[in-house]
């Protein structure tokens, strides 16, 4: 009887040795969060508020802000109370909903991301018919498709999990779930779901950075034919703040895959480590590269502050 097989929990992962420096953990994590929440939040504020900023390239922003919220929320509570309050166990349902949402928004957020590489290749390489083709209308269809992409793909991996005995280990490698982590515990043919989760990764994720390089080769084509090198900065560096994220969000994600796929002996550290990375350091770093390259948000929020203050 496979519900016989099936755990009630499993344990969250802890770093052997260093058990002691979770308080410290915890805080860097806590501190780390509260600038994801502050900054996306701050993102969409201002943006619903500022109507000149009421364009395609914002309304993707926006998008990207409350997807890094819903995941940075998903994950990070759940991680300070296991390392404040050593409740290492989460429910066998908490874990394949954790993991749904976790992959889920992931691929929403890559989906949203090729979105904006090709908001940048038409505002450069058509710029007269930029408003037409890319209208707000476009942008609430194409962040739709955006949800249903990441959806369709991605609710069958806890399906694929629900019929598996689990009759082995229950540790897990993080301190939150992730599909290949709950995977490799299961102690039956698991082929279906390595299969399927490969699948989905390269079909989402592994398409989109392959699309998204095409973009910026089309860009950098139609950006060499100008005739100054400064008209050619000029225009490239509207594309730095995105070419950032991009990298934010892509690095952390093959690097995580990389440590699940090749990286069994490793240390039990490095895939805490890259876990964490993966889950806060695109959240943390989004809301500032757009904050610190797009002089509209900038100046909304020295305005803010110049309020606050008086």
């Amino acid at each position: 009887n496979i519900s016989d097989l099936r755990p009630s929990s499993f344990i969250l992962a802890s770093i052997p040795g260093l058990e002691a420096a979770h308080f410290w953990m915890a805080i860097l994590l806590c501190s780390m969060y509260i600038v994801a929440v502050t900054g996306n939040c701050a993102v969409l504020f201002i943006v619903k508020t500022e109507p000149s900023l009421h364009a395609p390239m914002y309304f993707f922003l926006c998008m990207l802000a409350a997807i890094d919220l819903a995941l940075s929320t998903s994950t990070v509570p759940r991680v300070l109370s296991f390392y404040w309050f050593n409740t290492r166990e989460i429910s066998f349902g908490a874990c394949l909903v954790q993991m749904f949402l976790i992959h889920t928004l992931s691929a929403i957020e890559s989906t949203v991301l090729l979105a904006m590489a090709v908001d940048r290749y038409v505002a450069i390489c058509h710029p007269l018919r930029h408003a037409a083709i890319l209208t707000n209308a476009a942008t609430v269809k194409i962040g739709l498709v955006a949800l249903a992409r990441g959806v369709l793909f991605f609710l069958p991996l806890p399906l694929l999990l629900l019929p598996l005995p689990f009759c082995n280990s229950r540790l897990l490698s993080h301190a939150f779930c992730l599909h290949q982590d709950v995977m490799n515990l299961a102690c039956a043919n698991a082929t279906p779901s390595v299969v399927y989760g490969l699948t989905a990764i390269l079909l989402v994720m592994g398409l989109d950075a392959i699309l998204i390089c095409l973009s910026y080769i089309l860009i950098l084509k139609a950006v060499l034919r100008l005739a100054s090198w400064k008209e050619r900065l000029k225009v490239f560096s509207t594309c730095v703040a995105h070419i950032c994220v991009v990298l934010a969000f892509y690095v952390p994600l093959i690097g995580l895959s990389v440590v699940h796929r090749f990286g069994k002996g490793l240390a039990p550290l490095v895939h805490i480590i890259m876990g964490n990375v993966y889950i806060l350091v695109p959240s943390v770093l989004n809301p500032i590269i757009y904050g610190v390259r797009t002089k509209q948000i900038q100046r909304r929020i020295l305005n803010l502050i110049h309020i606050y203050n008086n």
